[in-house]
C-alpha cells in the first residue's frame, strides 16, 4: 500500500511512496545495529563534529526543507524556517554540551573508588507524528546520537518525503552511513520492531492511545521509553492579569502551528470578573491573524495538515454549540480547495462537551469560565492530561508559586507561552506521557548508567 503526500493548501497529491517491504525494513535495523558498532566508539569530541556539521547542513538547506514541511503538512513557510533552524540549533548545543552531561561522576557519599559512566545503548526506534515533521525527529535524534545511539525512523506515512529527507540530509553533512535511518513502514511493522533485540530503546511522540499501545508492546519486551502525548494545555487568567498581553499570548499559543500542537493553549480558565474583556480581545486578536496561502509570508494561519483531521474538529465545535457553548468567531468550514479551517473562538465551555472534555487539535480557543483562582486551579488539574499550563498574573510571586506548587503538569510558565527549548527538560504527566527529552535530563534518559567499582 503506497503511502500517499497530498498537499494540505490544494488538496492534491503530491507523491505516492512505496512502503518498504519487511525486508527493506530488516535491512535497515540490520544498518543501524551495524552503525551503532562503529559509531559508539568514536570520541564525544568526534560525535560533535558530526552534528555541527549536520547543524551547518540543515541552515543550508533551511528553505527547501521548509518548503517541503508546507508542502506535506501545510505549516506557514515562516514558521517552517524557525522549525528548521531550532532543530540546527539544538545539533549545535547536544555538539557543544554533551560531554558536560556524560562526564563520569562519583556521587555525593559514593565511596571513592566508584563512579558511575553514561554509556550508549544502541539504536532508538524513533516513532514521530506529521505536526513538526523535522522538530519532533531532531529533538529525540540530537541528544541520541551525540550519547552515540544510532536511529531508525518511522516518521507518519503523509509526512513520507519530510522522512527521507531527513535521512539524506544527514548523509549529505557527512554522518557516517547507518546512524540515522528512516523506513517508510505502517503500524503493523511497529510489534516486530519493538520486540527485535537490536532495539534497545523506544521514542514516541503521538496520541495517549499511540502511547499506551507502543507502551505494552515495549513493557513486553522490557524497553525504556520516553513518551511525549496528548495534551490539554490550560492557560490561567486570573483577575489581575495583564488582559491585552494575556489575549495576545493565547492567540499564539493557540494559532501557532494552526493549533495542531501538544502544547497550544487548548483550554483557556478565565476568572469571571476579566471574562468579558478578555473574550473581546481573544476575539480581536484571532480576527486579525491571517488566515490561507502557508508559502505567503503573510499568512498566520495555514490549512490543517488532512481533510479528517478537519471534519474531526469541526464536528467537535459543533457538537459544542449544540450543547450549549456559544459561538464567538470561525466555525464554519470556507469554500475552496484544500482543509483550511478558520481561527475560532467558543465561550461557555462546560464539562460534557467536546470542547471541554477532549483534545482539539486544530485553531479552536476554548473558553472557560470559573469564580476566582482557586477554581481556576482546580479546573486546570481536573483532565487526564498533564503535558504544560500557563498562569496570566500582574504578581509574579503568585504567578510562580502556583506554576512550582500547584498545577500538576511537567512545564508551567508564567505570562508566556508553553514552548520547547533545547536546555531544559520537556515533557509531561499523566496520559501526556512520561519521560524527558532535551536538556540534561533528555539526553541521560537514553544511556546507561552504569555504576563503575575499581579498587
Amino acid at each position: 500500500m503506497p503511502f500517499v503526500s497530498i498537499n494540505p493548501a490544494t488538496g492534491r497529491t503530491i507523491h505516492r511512496y512505496r512502503a518498504h517491504t519487511p525486508g527493506q525494513i530488516q535491512t535497515a535495523l540490520a544498518h543501524t545495529h551495524s552503525a551503532f558498532l562503529g559509531w559508539r566508539e568514536l570520541a564525544l569530541s568526534e560525535r560533535a563534529k558530526h552534528l555541527h556539521a549536520l547543524a551547518t547542513q540543515l541552515r543550508h538547506e533551511r528553505d527547501t526543507l521548509a518548503d517541503l514541511i508546507v508542502a506535506e503538512m501545510g505549516k506557514p513557510v515562516v514558521q517552517a524556517r524557525l522549525e528548521i533552524e531550532k532543530c540546527a540549533n539544538t545539533c549545535d548545543f547536544y555538539a557543544r554540551h554533551s560531554a558536560r552531561y556524560l562526564k563520569p561522576e562519583r556521587p555525593l557519599g559514593a565511596p571513592r573508588h566508584a563512579r558511575v559512566v553514561f554509556e550508549p545503548m544502541g539504536v532508538l526506534l524513533a516513532i514521530m507524528p506529521w505536526n513538526f515533521p523535522f522538530w519532533q525527529v531532531f529533538r529525540a535524534a540530537a541528544p541520541a546520537l551525540m550519547a552515540g545511539n544510532t536511529l531508525l525512523l518511522k516518521h507518519a506515512s503523509n509526512v513520507s518525503g519530510c522522512a527521507l529527507a531527513i535521512e539524506a540530509v544527514c548523509q549529505r553533512a557527512g554522518v557516517p552511513a547507518g546512524v540515522l535511518r528512516t523506513v517508510l513502514a505502517d503500524t503493523g511493522a511497529v510489534p516486530a520492531l519493538i520486540a527485535d533485540p537490536r532495539v534497545r530503546l523506544v521514542s514516541l511522540t503521538g496520541s495517549t492511545r499511540a502511547g499506551k499501545q507502543v507502551g505494552a508492546l515495549a513493557g513486553a519486551a522490557l524497553k525504556p521509553c520516553v513518551f511525549e502525548l496528548g495534551g490539554s494545555d490550560p492557560y490561567l487568567i486570573l483577575p489581575d492579569a495583564d488582559l491585552a498581553h494575556a489575549a495576545a499570548t493565547c492567540a499564539t499559543a493557540r494559532l501557532i502551528n494552526g493549533g495542531q500542537s501538544c502544547i497550544s493553549a487548548k483550554r483557556l480558565i478565565v476568572v469571571e470578573s476579566a471574562r468579558a474583556e478578555f473574550e473581546q480581545r481573544l476575539v480581536a486578536e484571532f480576527a486579525r491573524r491571517t488566515m490561507g496561502d502557508p508559502l505567503l509570508a503573510e499568512t498566520d494561519v495555514g490549512p490543517m495538515a488532512r481533510s479528517d483531521l478537519r471534519r474531526d474538529l469541526h464536528a467537535q465545535v459543533t457538537a459544542s454549540v449544540r450543547a450549549g457553548a456559544r459561538l464567538l468567531l470561525g466555525g464554519k468550514i470556507p469554500a475552496g480547495a484544500g482543509f483550511h479551517y478558520p481561527p475560532t473562538v467558543l465561550t461557555d465551555v462546560r464539562p460534557g462537551m467536546p470542547a471541554h472534555d477532549e483534545e482539539l487539535f486544530g485553531p479552536v480557543a476554548a473558553i472557560l469560565s470559573v469564580p476566582d483562582t482557586e477554581a481556576a486551579i482546580a479546573v486546570a488539574n481536573a483532565s487526564p492530561f498533564g503535558l504544560g499550563a500557563a498562569i496570566f498574573t500582574r504578581s509574579r510571586r503568585l504567578g510562580e508559586t502556583i506554576a512550582r506548587e500547584r498545577l500538576d503538569v511537567g512545564m508551567a510558565f508564567v505570562n508566556d507561552f508553553v514552548r520547547s527549548d533545547p536546555t531544559l527538560p520537556f515533557g509531561g504527566v499523566k496520559e501526556s506521557g512520561y519521560g524527558r527529552e532535551l536538556g540534561g535530563f533528555g539526553i541521560r534518559a537514553l544511556v546507561n548508567a552504569k555504576t563503575v567499582w575499581v579498587r
